[in-house]
């Protein structure tokens, strides 16, 4: 496709995903977003990227550099490259629904990310109790045949 023409206004309010990817051009990208009743999109920065961001639908509130700012239809964010930002979906009841532009592109072409959690798996260090476990039963495991 040489470019999107479509109402992104009707791709956004559509979206039922967290993060979905509609376009990608060399230095630009178009994503629509849908954050769930309290949740967040995540204290993040993208330190090569700008990112312009607007609100369709919902509720919210914005972290800019440790400012904060409502969020409600219309509103629009741009957020340089560099600056720590998060979005959050302060409805107890409603879905915030928002398009953004990424320049240049931050995700694979066709991203499809229907929750956050499968957005971003879990971390080393918040499944590092399991490997602690797992590595003991391996250390016990060794002596017990180590010592026979």
């Amino acid at each position: 496709m040489s470019g999107y023409v479509k109402n992104i206004e009707d791709a956004t309010d559509k979206n039922s995903n967290f993060r979905k990817v509609l376009f990608t051009a060399p230095h630009s990208q178009l994503v629509v977003m849908c954050l769930k009743p309290g949740e967040d999109i995540g204290m993040e920065m993208h330190k090569h990227v700008d990112q312009f961001l607007r609100i369709e639908s919902g509720v919210g509130k914005a972290i800019l550099g440790g400012e904060e700012f409502e969020l409600k239809d219309g509103i629009a964010l741009v957020v340089p490259a560099g600056t720590y930002h998060n979005l959050i979906n302060t409805s107890t009841s409603k879905l915030l629904r928002l398009y953004s532009i990424y320049s240049p592109p931050n995700h694979p072409q066709g991203t499809v990310h229907k929750t956050k959690k499968e957005a971003y798996p879990p971390r080393v260090s918040e499944t590092n109790h399991l490997c602690k476990h797992f590595s003991v039963g391996l250390k016990y495991t060794v002596l017990v045949n180590y010592e026979k």
